[in-house]
């Protein structure tokens, strides 16, 4: 590997920096369970990008909200098993409900951002992009009361293709992103990516890409969202165990507050794919995010990796 292909995204497979507390791939594993990451991408259920056909941005202020009601029952939940998780939460339903803002710092989770209005990274130029990392920021920032350091992109919109992105979040003093999935998938994905965390372009940044758990010789998704509600829950817990001894390395799980909601509104007018992808298994998922949060055990994202909440 050529010296400047160690912080190039498309080369990476292993990992250019050692976190606190994390134990290296290559280290002895110990008796100790590892402790994993628990994120929840703060949105409505309208905002998500299977649906944006069916419903534009200009329509989400005619839509039932529904994002306080299933956030507030994560954050109940969590409590209930004694868990902290980092909460990557979109500015627009920032700006709309600083209250549930305010709920998520109180109940000691990490507030992130998550962009101002779920605008894929790879549509917007630099400047845009700056622009929304500012606004973002500003409105979690005011209504929660502290620092945001985390960010992760809608759909995991960061990839070869725009790693400048890297250079803008370093500019503005974020701690870390979240946004890189190193799989091969219609709507996102860098699969030769590094699967753990690295330092992009040679900057002070953290990339902490998404789980993935490798078997027949690929990259194969291990983070939650739609293919946790997609598959039993054992061949998720398999995976993740496989990681851990495998790898040696945490993992991160992902959700939405919109996943442990069967009932909302079906809209309309989704193609097949969609509608799967969307509405599958809804009724499922509290069951099975319960099992999770008791079969292994959870932190935030700045405890996980960065080794606690005033490092970096």
């Amino acid at each position: 590997m050529a010296p400047d292909d160690r912080h190039d995204i498309r080369a990476l497979s292993e990992p250019v920096v050692h976190c606190p507390g994390v134990p290296r791939v290559d280290a002895p594993l110990i008796d100790a369970p590892l402790i994993d990451a628990m994120s929840v991408d703060v949105e409505d259920y309208f905002q998500v990008e299977a649906l944006k056909q069916a419903v534009p941005r200009d329509a989400w202020d005619t839509m039932p909200s529904r994002v306080t009601a299933n956030t507030d029952r994560l954050i109940d939940l969590f409590a209930e098993f004694g868990v902290h998780a980092t909460f990557f939460t979109l500015g627009w339903v920032a700006e709309r409900h600083p209250d549930l803002v305010r709920r998520i710092v109180a109940g000691g989770h990490e507030l992130a951002s998550h962009g101002l209005e779920h605008t894929r990274v790879d549509r917007q130029t630099p400047e845009t992009f700056r622009a929304d990392l500012r606004a973002s920021r500003a409105i979690l920032e005011d209504a929660g009361g502290v620092a945001v350091r985390g960010y992760r992109a809608a759909t995991f919109s960061i990839g070869p293709a725009n790693e400048w992105a890297f250079d803008v979040l370093d500019e503005e003093g974020y701690a870390y992103s979240s946004s890189v999935y190193p799989v091969l998938h219609d709507l996102y994905g860098a699969p030769k990516a590094s699967r753990t965390p690295f330092r992009p372009r040679g900057g002070r940044l953290l990339e902490i890409p998404l789980t993935t758990v490798q078997r027949f010789g690929r990259n194969l998704p291990c983070a939650g969202g739609g293919y946790f509600r997609l598959l039993p829950y054992a061949v998720s817990a398999a995976n993740m165990r496989r990681v851990h001894r495998r790898d040696g390395f945490p993992c991160i799980f992902y959700m939405h507050p919109w996943e442990i909601d069967p009932g909302q509104p079906r809209v309309p007018g989704l193609s097949a794919k969609s509608r799967l992808r969307h509405y599958l298994n809804l009724g499922r998922m509290e069951f099975r995010l319960r099992r999770l949060l008791a079969d292994f055990a959870w932190g935030r994202m700045d405890d996980v990796f960065l080794g606690g909440r005033g490092s970096v």
